[in-house]
Order: C-alpha cells, then structure tokens, then sequence
C-alpha cells in the first residue's frame, strides 16, 4: 500500500514536491485511514511532525523508504531556472571613457590597508559580477584586464550600509556603463570565497578554526539583455575568455575566475544564431 503525500517541502532547487511513502503493510485497515485521515488534513506535511502524532505501534513504520518526486511543473520551473540565455557577442556595443583611477600598491601596503578597515568596518565584503555571453557556439567568461596583465570579475567592495545587490549594480555601472542608473539584471549567488587572515590565501570555504574571517567574497550570477553598450575605461579592457580556457586554470587567472566554469556547470546554455 502506498499513501502519496501532498505538501510543500523546501528544498535546494525546487518548492513543491510530491512526497510518495511506501509502506508494505499497516497493521489494521483502521490504521491507514487514520494515516490517510492526517495527510488530508494536513496541507503542509512535515514527516517528523507526522510521526509524532501516530500512534505507539505504528512508530515503526519504514520511513526511511520515503522517497520524493517533484511534480512535472515544479520540474519545468527548475528546468527553467537552470537555463541561462546568452547572446552572440557581436549582439553588444563596446566603447570607452575616462580612465578609471586604480590602486597600485605593493602587498606589505595592500595587507595594511585591509588592517586599517577590518579595524574600523570588520569584515570586508566584496561582490563580483559573472556575466557570460556566446561566442563560435561556445560560453565565454567577461574579464577585465588591469594593466595587461591581472583579470578581474567586475566588482569591488561593499560600502557600509550599502547592500551587495546596490554596491554590484553601482560598480558595473562604474565600470561598464556611462549610466548610474542601469538595471542590473544580478540573480543569484553562485559561490562564497573567505580570507581567513590578512595574509592568507582565500578559500571557497571557512576553515573550521576560524572565527573572524577578515574578507568575504561573493559571486553573483547577472543575466545580460539581448544586446547592450559596454563603455569601459580607457586603462581597462573588457575581455571575452572562453570557459574552456579559464577553467582550473589558476596560474593565469587565479582560484576565484579559474572556479567559475564549475560554479556554472549547473547550467544549461541557450543560444541563438548570430546576426
């Protein structure tokens, strides 16, 4: 006999599920309505919740053969949300403006600055931007290249009292936009990187042993439009690299971009023909 349960669960990629247990026998025909009886009147199923309530004799049950089925809906709405739509790179303007001042300092000034602002924001945050076009039918990652010879992902650091969505729409706008007001299409957040000490390397996870990490970077996935106008400062060049090139590749490009090919792996590419 099997009852199918009808509630919604939360899950890492969908909302709504069809939760089917499989039970070999009850004890009593009683026994089942009495399950059937609590899944209908219960419309938000939590498996513990409903084995709290069954009675001495039917704890035993085997709920370890629970096993979920999400709705064909709810697959085609996860479906959904896994393909990213990109565009021919000739779809898109690439202009310039004035050159945008950039830090140059050595690493012992680098780690005494972030000293200087641990002490008095804390932790650092920072968010970068991945946005992926399409180019001889394969995805290619959007760079900027500083002074020829270090890559970027778009981004920069959170201001206090600024939120991570506003700091990455203002620093794309900055950086390859003449607008400040450009709608920003950042979706979701593909990955976390943490720096544990000033002088630490950074890690795609918290080592276990830390307690106050000094800087946190985050990754958020930003759909671009059909076609748009990149304007970019004069010492920076936007780049096109394809996945196949970055990925795992950390002497050229460093952990962070040479991680990003894995992150988009969940993905599923939509692209359209060239015009």
């Amino acid at each position: 006999m099997s009852i199918l349960l009808k509630g919604v669960r939360q899950g890492i990629n969908c909302t709504t599920q069809e939760l089917e247990i499989e039970v070999e026998t009850f004890s009593t025909h009683q026994d089942s309505c009495l399950i059937s009886k609590l899944v209908k009147n219960t419309p938000k199923v939590d498996f513990q919740d409903l084995k709290a309530v069954l009675p001495s004799h039917l704890k035993s049950l085997p709920f370890e053969l629970i096993k979920g089925t999400m709705a064909d809906d709810n697959v085609d709405a996860v479906n959904s949300s896994n393909l990213l739509d990109i565009y021919p790179l000739n779809h898109y303007y690439f202009g310039s403006k004035e050159a945008l001042h950039c830090k140059e300092e050595i690493l012992p000034d680098r780690i005494q600055r972030l000293k200087l602002n641990y002490n008095t924001h804390g932790i650092r945050t920072c968010v970068q931007a991945v946005l992926v076009v399409d180019l001889f039918k394969h995805p290619h990652l959007l760079l900027l290249q500083v002074r020829n010879s270090m890559f970027k992902l778009p981004g920069g650091r959170v201001r206090p009292g600024e939120s991570e969505i506003e700091c990455l729409r203002r620093k794309l706008s900055s950086k390859l936009s003449m607008s400040e007001d450009d709608s920003w299409e950042v979706g979701e957040c593909l990955g976390m990187w943490w720096r544990p000490n000033f002088e630490t390397p950074i890690y795609p996870f918290m080592p276990p042993d830390i307690k106050r990490p000094k800087e946190c970077t985050k990754l958020f996935l930003v759909r671009l439009p059909e076609s748009c106008k990149f304007i970019v400062p004069k010492n920076l060049k936007l780049l096109a690299v394809p996945l196949c090139q970055v990925h795992e590749n950390f002497k050229t490009y460093g952990p962070i971009i040479a991680g990003v090919p894995q992150l988009l792996s969940k993905f599923s590419y939509n692209t359209t023909d060239s015009v």
